[in-house]
Protein backbone atom coordinates (compact mmCIF):
# COMPACT_ATOMS: atom_id res chain seq x y z
CA UNK A 1 0.00 0.00 0.00
CA UNK A 2 1.30 3.70 -0.32
CA UNK A 3 1.41 6.41 2.48
CA UNK A 4 -1.36 8.32 0.97
CA UNK A 5 -3.37 4.88 1.13
CA UNK A 6 -2.60 4.41 5.10
CA UNK A 7 -3.07 8.41 6.04
CA UNK A 8 -6.18 8.18 4.62
CA UNK A 9 -6.83 4.59 6.43
CA UNK A 10 -5.83 6.26 9.78
CA UNK A 11 -8.13 9.53 8.80
CA UNK A 12 -10.66 7.04 8.31
CA UNK A 13 -9.99 4.20 11.17
CA UNK A 14 -9.84 7.16 13.85
CA UNK A 15 -12.98 8.62 13.09
CA UNK A 16 -14.75 5.55 13.34
CA UNK A 17 -12.96 4.80 16.70
CA UNK A 18 -14.20 7.79 18.28
CA UNK A 19 -17.24 7.51 16.88
CA UNK A 20 -17.60 3.96 18.42
CA UNK A 21 -16.22 5.09 21.64
CA UNK A 22 -18.69 8.22 22.08
CA UNK A 23 -21.63 5.18 21.88
CA UNK A 24 -20.49 2.76 23.93
CA UNK A 25 -19.30 5.43 26.43
CA UNK A 26 -15.66 5.85 28.06
CA UNK A 27 -16.99 3.04 31.43
CA UNK A 28 -18.13 0.37 28.60
CA UNK A 29 -15.87 -2.48 29.12
CA UNK A 30 -13.58 -3.77 25.64
CA UNK A 31 -13.97 -7.32 25.48
CA UNK A 32 -11.01 -7.79 23.24
CA UNK A 33 -9.23 -5.87 25.94
CA UNK A 34 -9.61 -7.53 29.19
CA UNK A 35 -9.27 -5.44 32.43
CA UNK A 36 -9.71 -2.04 29.89
CA UNK A 37 -12.36 0.07 29.65
CA UNK A 38 -13.19 2.50 26.54
CA UNK A 39 -11.26 5.74 28.73
CA UNK A 40 -8.12 3.01 29.12
CA UNK A 41 -8.70 2.46 25.02
CA UNK A 42 -8.80 6.31 24.02
CA UNK A 43 -5.94 7.24 26.64
CA UNK A 44 -3.32 4.89 25.39
CA UNK A 45 -4.29 5.62 21.46
CA UNK A 46 -4.57 9.23 22.19
CA UNK A 47 -1.37 8.92 23.74
CA UNK A 48 0.23 6.96 20.87
CA UNK A 49 -1.04 9.50 18.84
CA UNK A 50 0.89 12.26 20.28
CA UNK A 51 3.75 10.78 20.82
CA UNK A 52 4.07 9.49 16.91
CA UNK A 53 3.27 12.68 16.01
CA UNK A 54 6.49 14.19 17.86
CA UNK A 55 8.79 11.79 15.44
CA UNK A 56 7.29 13.16 12.25
CA UNK A 57 7.29 16.66 13.40
CA UNK A 58 10.49 16.85 15.55
CA UNK A 59 12.51 14.62 13.80
CA UNK A 60 13.98 12.87 16.68
CA UNK A 61 16.79 10.20 15.02
CA UNK A 62 16.40 8.06 18.15
CA UNK A 63 13.95 6.81 20.50
CA UNK A 64 12.01 9.40 22.90
CA UNK A 65 9.92 7.77 25.42
CA UNK A 66 5.91 8.98 25.53
CA UNK A 67 4.98 11.87 27.35
CA UNK A 68 1.64 10.00 29.36
CA UNK A 69 -1.54 9.08 28.99
CA UNK A 70 -4.40 12.60 29.13
CA UNK A 71 -5.73 12.32 32.46
CA UNK A 72 -9.40 13.20 31.15
CA UNK A 73 -12.27 11.46 31.14
CA UNK A 74 -16.05 11.09 29.62
CA UNK A 75 -16.43 14.51 26.49
CA UNK A 76 -13.09 15.79 27.34
CA UNK A 77 -11.31 12.36 26.66
CA UNK A 78 -12.82 12.00 23.55
CA UNK A 79 -11.99 16.14 22.08
CA UNK A 80 -8.48 15.09 23.22
CA UNK A 81 -8.67 11.97 21.13
CA UNK A 82 -10.52 13.83 18.20
CA UNK A 83 -7.74 16.93 18.30
CA UNK A 84 -4.92 14.82 18.95
CA UNK A 85 -6.05 12.10 15.59
CA UNK A 86 -6.16 14.79 13.38
CA UNK A 87 -2.90 16.44 14.49
CA UNK A 88 -1.23 13.07 13.56
CA UNK A 89 -3.01 12.93 10.21
CA UNK A 90 -2.18 16.42 9.07
CA UNK A 91 1.56 16.09 10.33
CA UNK A 92 1.98 12.76 8.14
CA UNK A 93 -0.05 14.63 5.27
CA UNK A 94 2.20 17.75 5.01
CA UNK A 95 5.64 15.42 5.97
CA UNK A 96 8.03 15.48 3.19
CA UNK A 97 8.58 12.06 1.48
CA UNK A 98 12.58 12.38 2.26
CA UNK A 99 11.67 12.85 6.30
CA UNK A 100 14.67 11.16 8.69
CA UNK A 101 13.67 10.46 12.19
CA UNK A 102 13.84 7.23 13.86
CA UNK A 103 11.84 3.83 13.33
CA UNK A 104 11.65 0.99 14.90
CA UNK A 105 11.65 -1.58 12.43
CA UNK A 106 12.66 -1.17 8.77
CA UNK A 107 10.55 0.07 6.04
CA UNK A 108 10.94 2.15 2.58
CA UNK A 109 11.44 5.20 5.01
CA UNK A 110 10.89 6.97 7.96
CA UNK A 111 7.67 8.53 6.82
CA UNK A 112 6.28 5.04 4.85
CA UNK A 113 6.94 3.83 8.70
CA UNK A 114 5.04 6.10 10.69
CA UNK A 115 1.46 6.08 8.36
CA UNK A 116 1.52 2.26 7.64
CA UNK A 117 2.07 1.59 11.58
CA UNK A 118 -0.47 4.27 12.56
CA UNK A 119 -2.91 3.35 10.08
CA UNK A 120 -2.30 -0.36 11.73
CA UNK A 121 -2.66 0.72 15.50
CA UNK A 122 -5.38 2.88 14.94
CA UNK A 123 -7.72 -0.02 12.62
CA UNK A 124 -7.14 -2.94 15.82
CA UNK A 125 -8.04 -0.53 18.17
CA UNK A 126 -11.39 1.03 15.81
CA UNK A 127 -11.86 -2.66 16.78
CA UNK A 128 -11.04 -2.88 20.41
CA UNK A 129 -13.99 0.38 20.83
CA UNK A 130 -16.64 -1.14 18.03
CA UNK A 131 -16.33 -4.61 20.46
CA UNK A 132 -17.35 -2.13 23.39
CA UNK A 133 -19.93 -0.73 21.85
CA UNK A 134 -21.31 -4.00 20.57
CA UNK A 135 -22.95 -4.81 17.13
CA UNK A 136 -21.35 -5.66 13.94
CA UNK A 137 -17.51 -4.40 13.08
CA UNK A 138 -16.83 -2.23 10.10
CA UNK A 139 -14.72 -4.29 7.61
CA UNK A 140 -11.20 -4.40 7.03
CA UNK A 141 -10.22 -3.78 3.42
CA UNK A 142 -8.46 -6.95 2.08
CA UNK A 143 -5.77 -5.45 1.18
CA UNK A 144 -5.39 -3.41 4.49
CA UNK A 145 -5.72 -6.67 6.45
CA UNK A 146 -3.31 -8.19 4.46
CA UNK A 147 -0.41 -5.57 4.89
CA UNK A 148 -1.14 -5.66 8.57
CA UNK A 149 -0.84 -9.23 8.54
CA UNK A 150 2.70 -8.65 6.92
CA UNK A 151 3.79 -5.79 9.27
CA UNK A 152 3.02 -8.36 11.77
CA UNK A 153 4.40 -11.38 11.11
CA UNK A 154 7.61 -9.85 8.82
CA UNK A 155 8.01 -6.27 11.40
CA UNK A 156 7.11 -6.95 14.74
CA UNK A 157 8.05 -10.52 14.87
CA UNK A 158 11.33 -10.13 13.14
CA UNK A 159 13.06 -8.38 15.72
CA UNK A 160 14.90 -10.19 18.45
CA UNK A 161 12.27 -9.16 20.96
CA UNK A 162 9.59 -11.71 19.53
CA UNK A 163 8.27 -14.34 22.16
CA UNK A 164 6.89 -17.17 19.74
CA UNK A 165 9.70 -19.52 19.48
CA UNK A 166 10.55 -23.35 19.41
CA UNK A 167 12.90 -25.50 20.90
CA UNK A 168 12.83 -27.11 17.62
CA UNK A 169 12.39 -26.13 14.50
CA UNK A 170 8.58 -25.97 13.41
CA UNK A 171 7.14 -23.98 10.47
CA UNK A 172 3.75 -22.78 10.61
CA UNK A 173 1.50 -21.61 7.46
CA UNK A 174 -0.71 -18.40 7.75
CA UNK A 175 -2.54 -17.69 4.50
CA UNK A 176 -5.27 -15.42 3.80
CA UNK A 177 -8.34 -17.44 1.31
CA UNK A 178 -9.97 -14.16 -0.44
CA UNK A 179 -6.23 -12.76 -1.65
CA UNK A 180 -3.95 -15.96 -2.07
CA UNK A 181 -1.31 -14.72 0.32
CA UNK A 182 0.97 -16.97 1.89
CA UNK A 183 3.15 -16.20 4.64
CA UNK A 184 5.80 -19.00 5.88
CA UNK A 185 6.88 -18.64 9.59
CA UNK A 186 9.91 -20.64 10.35
CA UNK A 187 9.81 -20.68 14.39
CA UNK A 188 13.39 -21.73 15.81
CA UNK A 189 15.35 -20.37 19.40
CA UNK A 190 15.44 -17.27 17.18
CA UNK A 191 13.33 -14.86 16.60
CA UNK A 192 11.06 -16.02 13.53
CA UNK A 193 11.76 -15.81 9.87
CA UNK A 194 8.70 -14.74 7.50
CA UNK A 195 8.59 -15.66 3.59
CA UNK A 196 5.44 -14.02 1.84
CA UNK A 197 4.09 -15.13 -1.40
CA UNK A 198 1.47 -13.87 -3.48
CA UNK A 199 -0.39 -16.88 -5.26
CA UNK A 200 -2.42 -16.13 -8.55
CA UNK A 201 -5.73 -13.83 -8.03
CA UNK A 202 -7.11 -15.27 -11.37
CA UNK A 203 -6.37 -18.57 -9.18
CA UNK A 204 -7.95 -17.14 -6.40
CA UNK A 205 -11.41 -15.99 -7.98
CA UNK A 206 -11.77 -19.43 -9.40
CA UNK A 207 -11.81 -21.18 -6.25
CA UNK A 208 -8.59 -23.57 -6.81
CA UNK A 209 -6.40 -24.60 -4.10
CA UNK A 210 -2.97 -24.00 -4.16
CA UNK A 211 -0.72 -27.05 -3.84
CA UNK A 212 1.65 -25.69 -1.26
CA UNK A 213 4.76 -27.67 0.65
CA UNK A 214 3.64 -29.15 4.18
CA UNK A 215 3.80 -27.30 6.85
CA UNK A 216 3.52 -28.31 10.99
CA UNK A 217 0.44 -25.92 11.50
CA UNK A 218 -1.49 -23.59 8.58
CA UNK A 219 -3.81 -20.91 9.67
CA UNK A 220 -6.46 -20.46 6.80
CA UNK A 221 -8.88 -17.87 6.74
CA UNK A 222 -10.09 -14.33 4.64
CA UNK A 223 -7.45 -11.15 5.59
CA UNK A 224 -9.52 -9.89 8.05
CA UNK A 225 -10.04 -12.81 9.90
CA UNK A 226 -6.47 -13.58 9.75
CA UNK A 227 -5.27 -9.75 11.09
CA UNK A 228 -7.89 -10.07 13.84
CA UNK A 229 -6.83 -13.15 15.48
CA UNK A 230 -3.01 -12.75 14.95
CA UNK A 231 -3.46 -9.69 16.80
CA UNK A 232 -5.23 -11.85 19.30
CA UNK A 233 -8.52 -9.80 19.18
CA UNK A 234 -10.46 -12.64 17.52
CA UNK A 235 -10.55 -16.46 18.77
CA UNK A 236 -8.33 -19.27 17.23
CA UNK A 237 -12.13 -20.60 16.29
CA UNK A 238 -12.38 -18.35 13.80
CA UNK A 239 -9.83 -19.65 11.30
CA UNK A 240 -9.59 -22.89 9.89
CA UNK A 241 -7.03 -24.64 11.67
CA UNK A 242 -4.74 -28.25 10.14
CA UNK A 243 -2.15 -29.68 11.59
CA UNK A 244 -0.08 -29.13 15.02
CA UNK A 245 -2.97 -27.17 17.39
CA UNK A 246 0.14 -26.90 19.81
CA UNK A 247 1.57 -24.76 17.82
CA UNK A 248 -1.36 -22.40 16.52
CA UNK A 249 -1.58 -22.16 20.56
CA UNK A 250 2.20 -21.29 20.92
CA UNK A 251 1.15 -18.27 19.12
CA UNK A 252 -1.89 -17.51 21.18
CA UNK A 253 -0.18 -17.87 24.26
CA UNK A 254 3.48 -15.66 23.05
CA UNK A 255 2.78 -13.27 20.03
CA UNK A 256 1.21 -10.41 21.84
CA UNK A 257 2.75 -7.12 21.23
CA UNK A 258 3.09 -5.15 24.27
CA UNK A 259 3.43 -1.11 24.77
CA UNK A 260 6.38 -1.52 27.60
Amino acid sequence: MKIAEHIRTLASEGRLLADAAQEAGTGAPVPTCPGWQVRDLLRHTAMVHTWATAFVTEGHMSYVPDTGEPDLDGPALLDRFRAGHGLLVEALERAPQDLECWAFFAAPSPLAFWARRQAHETTIHRVDAESARGGPLSPVAAGHAVDGVDELLRGFHARPKSRVRTDAPRTLRVRATDTGTVWTVRLSTEPPVTVREDLSPAAVREGETPVLPPVDCELCSTAQELLLTLWNRRPLTALTVTGDLDLAGLWRENSSVTWS
